[in-house]
């Protein structure tokens, strides 16, 4: 039975295309991602969103907040608690002022997308509830990008607790996708006091679920994801506690993941180094053809969404952040489905102030 890796249909055309000369690839942009872990009786869950069936990139499937690199982060400065900006960079292997950008966006996203705020009056401390609507106006500013997050930080007297992520993997989208990042992936864990919801329009369902349980139904085609999150789910498998999978966090590799294409008896070989589970060998296209989603592309980092989500927004979109649509509608997508958490109930997280009174599976049905 296949499982559930996420593979566009048009990419062995984009693959051919690329090494024929008649693609370029384009720049990728700046990101960061972050799993946001819990404890529960039986070892930590991870927070997951699913993308909307209507996203033109990896529809349905399952991944973890996050977004590009809002440019405004690279030189502001920003209210800082935990390692430096030099140790970071060190850590991430950028510039201090790359690294601040990097995390600001670990940092940003996940409020902007969970509703979760790393960051406290003090050095110690974090902030507790942040549901308030004059919590949620300033989210909302932050995502239509009218607020950036140093300002934000500033206004709120408020640091950002650097200290509270721990660095985990680094993946670049490959170089034939239309739309690229460079993806910083971050682990963390849920401060007492907070709590997540769905804050994001681009995704219709969010879960808290055990690696495990997340990587069985993902092994029977049940959940679609994307090689990195595949990956980093089994990575997180041997932790029995978030705050040890933090301080694992500390010695792992951060060596980039690209994927590779070669041609081999007759067939197109995909490939991720170190990461030979998703392997594919396909059929080479037999006519050349000018290759789906091919036009002109950004390749400066613009104020964006999570890595894979698009890059710009209608005003539609826009305006429903504060009030996100309702995803009663059926994905269009694969198939679904999951056992539900054998320690806390899996809840399906609607309105931004207001959780789904029902107890559900990832599919939606009754549990």
């Amino acid at each position: 039975m296949p499982n559930g890796q996420w593979f566009p249909p048009e990419w062995p055309e984009r693959i051919r295309a690329l090494a024929a000369g008649e693609l370029t690839a384009v720049a990728p942009r700046r990101a960061a991602t972050v799993m946001l872990l819990r404890d529960g009786a039986d070892g930590p869950a991870v927070h997951m969103l699913r993308r909307r069936a209507s996203m033109a990139f990896a529809a349905g499937a399952y991944a973890y907040p996050g977004g590009g690199v809002d440019p405004r982060d690279d030189d502001r400065l920003v209210g800082w608690a935990g390692p430096g900006r030099d140790v970071w960079a060190r850590r991430l292997g950028v510039e201090p002022a790359t690294a601040q950008a990097i995390v600001c966006a670990a940092v940003r996203e996940t409020y902007e997308e969970a509703g979760v705020l790393l960051a406290g009056e003090t050095p110690e401390t974090v902030v507790g509830d942040t549901t308030g609507d004059d919590w949620e106006a300033d989210r909302a500013a932050l995502v239509d990008r009218e607020l950036s997050f140093a300002d934000f930080l500033n206004r709120r007297g408020l640091l950002l607790r650097g200290d509270l992520l721990g660095a985990w993997a680094r993946w670049i989208t490959p170089e034939f996708e239309p739309r690229r990042y460079d993806t910083w992936f971050f682990v963390a864990a849920l401060p007492a006091g907070q709590r997540t919801r769905n804050a994001s329009t681009e995704a219709d369902r969010t879960v808290w679920i055990a690696p495990d349980e997340a990587i069985g139904a993902y092994e029977r085609g049940e959940l679609l994801m994307m090689p990195p999150t595949v990956s980093t789910l089994r990575q997180l498998q041997s932790y029995g506690t978030a705050a040890e999978a933090l301080a694992g966090a500390e010695g792992r590799d951060l060596t980039p993941v690209l994927a590779r294409a070669r041609l081999e008896e007759g067939r197109l070989v995909l490939s991720w180094p170190g990461h030979d589970e998703f392997t594919k060998s396909l059929d080479l296209p037999d006519a050349p053809g000018p290759p789906p989603g091919h036009e002109p592309q950004h390749t400066s980092d613009q104020p964006g969404r999570e890595p894979g989500h698009e890059p710009g927004q209608s005003e539609h979109e826009s305006a429903h952040h504060r009030n996100p649509p309702s995803p009663s509608a059926p994905s269009a997508s694969a198939p679904y489905g999951s056992d539900a958490l054998r320690t806390e109930p899996l809840r399906t997280e609607q309105h931004p102030t207001e959780q789904h009174p029902t107890e559900q599976h990832p599919t939606g049905g009754p549990r």
